[in-house]
């Protein structure tokens, strides 16, 4: 958090249940500092294996969780592993969700350390204009790299944004990666 005030960076956390419940201080505090909140499921499991019922308590139980701590009505969902069908984001729609997909992973999960994070980030095939870029908060080296991160991205000219100030909300569809395309006018 502190690194990312350095930078005066808005990101979106996305949570599960359990660490919802475990860091509760903290979801108030990532709210209260102005970064979005958003679902990633009660349970972490692959969605597209789950009913359709299975699916909607899995997005709904953690959204009841953030709104009885914070008040705040999540809006965004990651679906665990990048793990989605379509059944999956009718049912994301249905319980007033958008769901979300990146386009670069750091790859931070992977513990290869902090040079490969920076490396694959910003020499990423796919790193452009409305990237939304993965990473940790749990990981190892994602802290250690992030400052550098940052500070190269934004020597290249990008921008940080929430998601929630990203997306399109209404008139588009989603290509094969997962990327909002906006429908024509």
């Amino acid at each position: 958090m502190k690194i990312l005030k350095k930078h005066d960076v808005k990101v979106t956390f996305f949570m599960t249940g359990g660490w919802v419940e475990s860091y509760p201080d903290d979801v108030k505090m990532i709210l209260a500092e102005g970064h979005d909140l958003g679902n990633h499921s009660q349970n972490h499991k692959n969605m597209s294996q789950l009913s359709d019922a299975e699916k909607e308590e899995e997005i709904m139980s953690v959204h009841d969780q953030v709104k009885k701590l914070t008040g705040y009505d999540m809006f965004l969902f990651r679906p665990p592993y990048g793990d989605y069908d379509a059944k999956l984001i009718k049912t994301a729609r249905k319980c007033n969700y958008y769901p979300i997909q990146w386009d670069v992973d750091s790859l931070d999960w992977k513990d290869y350390g902090v040079d490969s994070i920076i490396k694959t980030v910003t020499q990423n095939e796919h790193l452009g204009n409305g990237s939304i870029i993965l990473c940790h908060n749990g990981a190892k080296y994602t802290m250690e790299a992030l400052d550098t991160l940052i500070k190269t991205l934004k020597d290249a000219g990008y921008q940080f944004v929430p998601l929630s100030e990203l997306i399109y909300r209404d008139n588009y569809s989603m290509n094969h990666e997962g990327r909002q395309i906006p429908n024509s006018q």
